[in-house]
């Protein structure tokens, strides 16, 4: 007894060594922190760097910067990273792009132009440390920010929005251009701003974009393409991605934290954000290694750095005022420039106000090369500290105020009722399910809390309950794959003499506003079955009906190929199914490319504009259905085709819909494609 007493002594012994003992404490933190200071309306991401200030050197001394620390502090950072490059809305960064560059110098000049006045003719009467050089970098430095505070906007459901899609890509140009800033001031300290240096930067940058960009997706499309059923070796598969490219990056001279951002976007379009490996890398990110990221910050801080006289108390609020005014100008510029809401301006402030990482990086390289004093490296801990706090606060404000403003806008009910909307999925095989599954997650409204209902009708016979059984066992894995991605999914069977008359039947029972088929397997067979089973469905409910055909996994299409016919917006489901497009479009960062009158192309923009959807389309002018296969020439293997038609008798129906899916299937058969019958 007295042997298990001393050594639990040993163990508790202060600063804690146990890896074990330091997990289960840092554990403890981030489920406790959050949910005490939640009482208080503090955000948890305050409460995890409040807890780092407690238990680290400079508090309690209960955790030191140990290797064990730091390694799950670099995966955590990488981690917010790769997020802030994966959720990116690639569609809405092309429209926007060149807002984001505005944006991008604006928060690099001004902080820089605020920071070296201030540095190098005011501070230096305080601190003759303050030359040319150090001036330069602490300015910099204030150029710098983490996107510490991403979490908390994508919790909200916000991350499309532009103004964080212009702050996201203002983040990695002004940190790029801060490393390299930095580089070239330790070049010119040591002496070697050369042309080989120079040669060496411009090669290994343009090497890595290379294999960034062109390899990487190449090999990650090989990758799921070839293992598409082995879910869980995706996941390793993205974190090896990831880290590989932070360590290439600084092989190439650049920051870690570039490389996570650059494999997020080379993996964007090739992970969906409603899909379940994105809730996987989402959920273990900000419930693990992120917290513990934002605690190791809290970790740095030294507060009795205030006390140590008012020449350290002068510069560290100096510094400290200097580095949020030039965020906040920077931000409050691009409002006025782009006119901007309230709440998105702040929003941007909130986002880029965080010094952090990158900022404690170019101080601690400044001050390993003897450029920075201790008195710059302290102050630069309070800034870390106060900028978190502010950027927490301003953040989780503005973020509220935007879901606020958008909610007005936001299209979430396109049927008459006011219900929420029902999607049913009759499954008749197992072939092709999860694809199919997989495209239900994408195209479902989230604050719909009804489930995924899946159908399976068996034939009224003697064997009929066993057949429910069998068939139900048999998608249950399906099943557990859709839940993966948050997604309520429940499963249902109708025993009927006719499959079609079960799907309408239950269609009608559970008000289903859209019913997503798989596409039938033979080949040549679906004039057969749109001649009896689908035209039973048809005819039977008044449902918006999804034929879906996946032939390769929906993050490798390049674009979605829609062919729209006449008079289509006349009809009762437009506003459903051009919502749904546009939906599948944002989701799976791909652009539109729109075959239809004009007449049609305007209506869903106007569509768009009034609900304030991120329309990303190229229309071409296409009313010819007698020569309908002229579109082929357009058409390549990795696009989706969705082709648009109407049941018989109704405004936008021609004689050629009748003949399009036979065509369809005979001239595309490599291709994805989806026929919609609109409601």
């Amino acid at each position: 007894m007295e042997v298990i007493f001393h050594q639990l002594i040993e163990e508790f012994q202060l600063p804690f060594h146990n890896p074990v003992l330091i997990f289960s404490l840092v554990l403890a933190i981030i489920l406790l922190a959050p949910l005490l200071l939640h009482r208080i309306k503090i955000p948890g991401i305050i409460g995890l760097i409040i807890s780092g200030i407690i238990i680290g050197p400079d508090g309690f001394n209960i955790l030191e910067q140990n290797e064990f620390v730091d390694i799950f502090s670099t995966i955590g950072l990488l981690y917010i990273m790769f997020i802030a490059g994966l959720e990116l809305d690639l569609n809405q960064f092309k429209t926007h792009r060149n807002k984001s560059i505005v944006f991008g110098i604006y928060t690099f000049i001004i902080p820089l132009g605020i920071g070296f006045p201030l540095c190098y003719y005011v501070l230096s009467m305080w601190d003759s440390n303050f030359d040319f050089a150090a001036s330069l970098l602490v300015a910099s430095m204030f150029a710098t920010h983490t996107l510490l505070t991403y979490p908390l906007v994508s919790k909200l459901g916000i991350s499309k929005d532009k103004a964080v899609a212009i702050t996201v890509g203002g983040t990695i140009l002004t940190d790029t251009a801060v490393l390299i800033l930095l580089a070239i001031i330790l070049g010119s300290h040591t002496g070697g701003l050369t042309q080989e240096f120079w040669i060496r930067l411009i090669i290994s940058f343009i090497l890595y974009s290379l294999i960034m960009f062109m390899l990487v997706p190449l090999v990650a499309k090989w990758f799921f393409r070839k293992l598409e059923s082995e879910k869980h070796s995706h996941y390793i598969f993205v974190l090896s991605i990831v880290f590989f490219s932070a360590f290439l990056a600084e092989i190439a001279g650049l920051e870690s934290i570039i490389g996570a951002f650059a494999a997020g976007l080379a993996l964007n379009k090739l992970i969906p954000s409603s899909s379940a490996l994105m809730n996987r890398i989402e959920f273990i990110g900000n419930s693990l290694f992120i917290p513990f990221f934002l605690i190791s910050v809290g970790m740095l801080v030294d507060v009795s750095v205030i006390f140590t006289g008012w020449t350290a108390l002068v510069i560290a609020g100096a510094l400290t005022v200097a580095a949020l005014l030039g965020k906040w100008l920077a931000a409050l510029l691009t409002q006025l420039t782009f006119k901007f809401t309230y709440n998105q301006r702040n929003l941007i402030f909130g986002l880029s106000a965080a010094h952090a990482a990158a900022t404690l990086a170019v101080i601690k390289v400044g001050y390993d090369a003897g450029i920075v004093d201790d008195t710059i490296l302290n102050a630069t801990v309070i800034i870390i500290l106060v900028s978190c706090l502010v950027a927490s606060f301003v953040t989780s404000s503005a973020a509220k105020g935007v879901v606020k403003d958008s909610e007005e806008y936001d299209v979430y009910e396109l049927n008459a009722s006011g219900k929420e909307e029902q999607i049913l999925i009759p499954i008749a095989n197992l072939v092709n399910i999860e694809k199919v599954l997989d495209f239900a997650v994408l195209i479902k409204d989230k604050r719909s809390s009804n489930p995924l209902s899946i159908l399976t009708v068996v034939p009224n016979t003697d064997e009929a309950e066993r057949t429910i059984v069998r068939a139900k066992n048999e998608l249950e894995k399906f099943v557990a794959e859709t839940t993966a991605s948050d997604t309520n999914v429940s499963v249902s069977a109708s025993i009927d003499h006719n499959a079609a008359s079960g799907i309408s039947r239950s269609a009608r029972e559970i008000m289903a506003d859209i019913i997503l088929l798989g596409w039938p397997q033979k080949t040549g067979f679906l004039d057969k079955i749109i001649g009896n089973k689908m035209e039973s469905i048809l005819n039977n409910t008044n449902k918006t009906l999804f034929i879906g055909d996946f032939k390769i996994p929906l993050g490798n299409h390049k674009k979605i190929f829609l062919i729209v016919p006449v008079n289509a917006e006349l009809e009762e489901g437009f506003d459903l199914w051009v919502n749904k497009m546009i939906k599948l479009s944002i989701e799976l960062s791909i652009p539109l490319t729109l075959n239809s009158t004009q007449e049609t192309y305007d209506a869903i923009k106007e569509f768009a504009s009034k609900n304030k959807l991120a329309l990303s389309a190229e229309f071409n002018e296409f009313d010819d259905w007698d020569d309908f296969l002229i579109l082929s020439r357009k058409i390549t293997e990795t696009d989706f085709i969705i082709m648009v038609s109407a049941r018989d008798g109704y405004v936008s129906h021609n004689h050629h819909l009748d003949k399009i899916p036979s065509k369809l299937e005979k001239h595309f058969e490599k291709n994805s494609k989806i026929i919609i019958y609109p409601q």
